[in-house]
């Protein structure tokens, strides 16, 4: 007997924000084209890795020099070691965010590369599971060859730091996954320049360079909305040994942008690309 619509129970909540009708558990193809495609240019990805890395060399060893020991909840530390958690996050972010936005744009607008995966059994969460996956693993290479840096030039103070890769790992899904769902919504490579303006005070922002009591109150109210700060103190908590309950709270921020982001964007895939 068929239910009228009205009298229909509604969907499970998880239903409701990740369509899972438009997912065909194929997601793995995207991530194979992605591995094929730059197995020859990784050089573009490598080169992602050095940025970070000259900031630290510049600012930790050149500049800290200059500023000594820096208070933090764990103690003093070198202003070497007060940085490195901060870049350790933004080299996560980057990694992803990059991926996520100017090269999907590309395939979305340009190449018209995700018209022609929707013509196969593939579906709008595959496409976003695929291209937020393959994200997620450019900004996790980053940020094990920066944790190799770290760990080389003596600036792990804890045993907590091994969680620093699963965690730049969170980093850069929510980033990607968010990264992702804005882009759909450019329509020009000049809006992507947009989110470059909003990714470069975020980066100088969020305490990466210098504490948060720095900051006028007010200033402090909107710099702890910053995602990149919740990523910063969450890496900056593991590296120098100091948990805690807000710990959790960091890491649960990420996950919320994860799911957001992925829901977001499969609902955009289908509405360009399905209808």
């Amino acid at each position: 007997m068929t239910v009228p619509t009205g009298l229909r129970p509604p969907a499970p909540l998880v239903l409701r924000i990740l369509p899972f009708h438009l997912y065909a558990r194929r997601s793995r193809v995207l991530l194979e084209r992605s591995l094929r495609v730059y197995r020859r240019s990784w050089m573009v990805i490598l080169s992602g890795f050095f940025e970070p890395v000259f900031y630290l060399l510049a600012l930790g060893q050149g500049l800290g020099s200059l500023v000594g020991s820096v208070e933090t909840a764990a103690g003093p530390v070198t202003y070497a070691a007060y940085i490195a958690p901060g870049l350790l996050a933004t080299s996560a972010m980057n990694g992803a965010i990059y991926d996520a936005t100017t090269n999907v744009f590309f395939k979305m607008r340009f190449a018209k590369l995700y018209d022609a995966m929707l013509a196969t059994s593939l579906g709008p969460v595959d496409v976003a599971l695929g291209e937020i996956t393959w994200s997620l693993i450019r900004g996790g290479l980053y940020s094990v060859g920066f944790v190799v840096v770290m760990l080389a030039m003596g600036l792990v103070a804890s045993w907590w730091a091994l969680l620093a890769v699963p965690v730049a790992l969170l980093i850069a899904l929510g980033f990607a996954a968010v990264g992702m769902a804005v882009t759909s919504y450019v329509k020009t490579f000049q809006h992507l320049e947009w989110i470059q303006t909003a990714i470069l005070p975020m980066f100088l922002f969020s305490t990466t360079f210098y504490p948060l009591g720095t900051y006028p109150r007010p200033v402090q109210l909107l710099v702890e909305c910053l995602p990149l700060f919740h990523g910063i103190e969450l890496m900056r908590g593991l590296c120098l040994g100091v948990g805690g309950p807000a710990l959790l709270l960091h890491g649960l921020y990420f996950v919320a942008m994860a799911v957001v982001g992925l829901a977001v964007t499969a609902r955009r895939l289908e509405r360009l690309l399905l209808r």
